[in-house]
């Protein structure tokens, strides 16, 4: 194995980053450039290049890359209609692909030969992080300091950062293992490794109590491009600004928050309480536009594979020839998605309660209930029938056969 003098890491700032940081330039005996992604989780990101400078790095970039996030990670996965097992809008899993990359770009252009992420043994994210870099540059190595070294415990840590004149973060009492960016927030770990254990109160941050929530509804509009939203109540938004300003209203009426038991990549089952207000919004205007602009066939298709589409950004394969096959597909099923959805938001629902669309393939006068000049009632008598052609072989009971010669006595 050639030597890494150089190596990529993506750096949080809080305290295993920091001491991952350290431990690489004393086992590696390498410079560390870290990465710092901004991808809107706020105040985290206070003072963190001097941080990771006083720590030992060599460079420190931090980047905000909130639009990217937004135009090609967030609302691709969206037009797709991705949910992991029927809940989880893959706040964390949709961001790491975005963080890799940017990480390989930088390893290029520094002339680095490894990338390094803080990401345990037990998780996806050390998946992700991979598979990314993997999908970007093959040629580049991977540090994964959880699987190496021999700190086994936070009291380990702690005296590593205390041996070593690192920093320690003030976790300000909060024990979970969070993740946050403009999508979502996550909260793992503490009493929610016990599924039976109801979340602590002080483990909201973008969402509201449904009991805090406003009394009176809020009634929003959504408009659609191509099956990205691009504007609300008639206000047009960048794509990171839109996401933002709907996490303000969904984080106001508790709209988004999801406690689940799921199943990793690597095997095991995990709890995880998430909380995607603006996102959980978007998807709900998004499925109810669908049913307006798309054809049957196609929607029933492309609902067929969203399991197959989540599932790839949950294990890590965005950057597969798979995925980026399927989402031309998804991307065909959306050239009539366009249009606006008017929602009211009230505790913890948004509801939709009108849709229209300069596509739209609803007729008023085929559906209604009323007198009309353009369907034959009596037309779906033969269409029943010949619909029902193969049940007519059994009995109701589907336990004998009919015999020959007395199917017409069915009709």
């Amino acid at each position: 194995m050639s030597k890494i003098e150089k190596v990529v890491l993506a750096y949080s700032g809080g305290l295993d980053t920091s001491i991952i940081l350290k431990w690489i330039k004393q086992e590696y005996n390498c410079e560390v450039i870290t990465l710092t992604a901004d991808l809107g989780q706020g105040e985290e990101l206070d003072g963190i290049e001097e941080k990771a400078l006083k720590t030992g790095a060599t460079k420190a970039f931090v980047e905000d890359l909130r639009e990217e996030f937004a135009r090609d990670f967030i609302f691709p996965a969206f037009r797709a209609g991705a949910i992991y097992e029927g809940r989880y809008l893959l706040g964390t899993s949709i961001a790491r692909p975005l963080i890799a990359k940017r990480m390989v770009e930088i390893a290029e252009m520094e002339g680095a030969q490894a990338l390094a992420h803080g990401a345990t043994g037990k998780g996806n994210d050390q998946v992700r992080f991979e598979l990314g870099g993997m999908g970007m540059n093959p040629r580049l190595k991977h540090i994964a300091p959880w699987r190496e070294w021999d700190l086994k415990s936070r009291t380990d840590l702690m005296k590593f950062a205390e041996a070593n004149d690192i920093e320690i973060p003030n976790t300000r009492k909060k024990p979970w293992s969070m993740d946050a960016n403009m999508l979502h927030v996550s909260f793992e770990g503490a009493e929610l490794e016990d599924p039976w254990n109801a979340p602590s109160p002080e483990s909201y941050r973008y969402c509201r109590p449904i009991e805090e929530a406003p009394d009176e509804p809020e009634i929003i509009t959504i408009d659609f491009e191509k099956g990205d939203p691009v504007a609300i109540n008639g206000t047009k938004y960048s794509p990171a600004a839109l996401v933002e300003k709907l996490n303000e209203l969904g984080g106001k009426h508790g709209i988004g928050r999801v406690d689940m038991v799921e199943n990793r990549f690597v095997g095991m089952k995990s709890r995880g309480v998430y909380e995607t207000p603006g996102g959980t919004i978007m998807h709900i205007a998004h499925r109810d536009l669908e049913g307006l602009c798309m054809d049957r066939e196609v929607m029933h298709l492309r609902d067929s594979l969203i399991p197959k589409y989540a599932e790839m950004i949950y294990n890590g394969f965005w950057f597969a020839p798979e995925r980026i096959a399927l989402q031309a597909m998804i991307d065909e099923t959306q050239k009539t998605v366009t249009g606006t959805v008017r929602l009211k938001l009230y505790k913890g629902n948004a509801i939709p309660e009108g849709r229209k669309s300069p596509y739209s393939l609803y007729r008023e006068d085929l559906a209604t209930f009323e007198e009309d000049e353009v369907y034959n009632q009596k037309d779906a008598e033969g269409f029943i029938k010949l619909v029902g052609l193969r049940l007519k072989g059994k009995t109701s009971s589907g336990s004998e056969w009919i015999k020959e010669g007395d199917v017409e006595d069915l009709d």
